[in-house]
């Protein structure tokens, strides 16, 4: 029997191969067996940075974020706490850009995040009281939905983890008041 040695199949696989190889150091760009060597591990390469990027563009704008923050004298951790106490739902993306390109924003968000600190209940003695009171005046009234809707989210989201409504921590605002109506 004669020898079969592939013809412009084999050809066509290799030139793809070596064109993907386009720009290796060396031998891994000239020879096929290198190239195709050094094709798989760039693969393996770019799907693990593909997901090692977003982790390191969360640290750049969590980095941007806290510089702002130091600006305005909080601290990064008291600044996204004041923000969730707030109600301000905003990603770390867009944070960044509105520190690095509006700074008056940035300054007006941390003011409310400080606001919003300031009237967070500091003593845990003082928590454990209003929890009592809280729980001796629940059964006596009704919510109405003007009181609801005056209500910020963490609020209600106590109200609705008080009334045993599944699914509460991932509620918007909205839907938190059509659960508790």
């Amino acid at each position: 029997m004669t020898r079969v040695k592939g013809g412009s199949v084999a050809k066509n696989r290799r030139r793809k191969v070596l064109k993907q190889a386009k720009g290796y150091f060396g031998s891994k760009h000239r020879l096929f067996k290198t190239a195709q060597e050094q094709v798989f591990h760039s693969g393996k390469y770019a799907y693990r940075d593909r997901k090692q990027n977003k982790r390191n563009f969360r640290k750049l704008w969590i980095t941007r974020i806290n510089a702002g923050c130091r600006a305005n004298d909080i601290s990064y951790s008291k600044f996204m706490n004041g923000l969730s106490l707030a109600g301000i739902e905003i990603n770390r993306k867009m944070l960044s850009e509105i520190a690095i390109d509006n700074e008056k924003a940035f300054t007006e968000l941390v003011n409310t995040a400080k606001k919003a600190l300031e009237s967070k209940p500091a003593k845990k003695e003082t928590v454990k009281e209003d929890k009592k009171v809280e729980k001796k005046e629940a059964p006596k009234k009704e919510e109405s939905s003007s009181q609801l809707s005056s209500m910020t989210v963490t609020e209600l989201k106590n109200l609705a983890k008080e009334k045993g409504v599944e699914g509460y921590t991932t509620m918007k605002k909205a839907e938190l008041l059509d659960a508790l109506k």
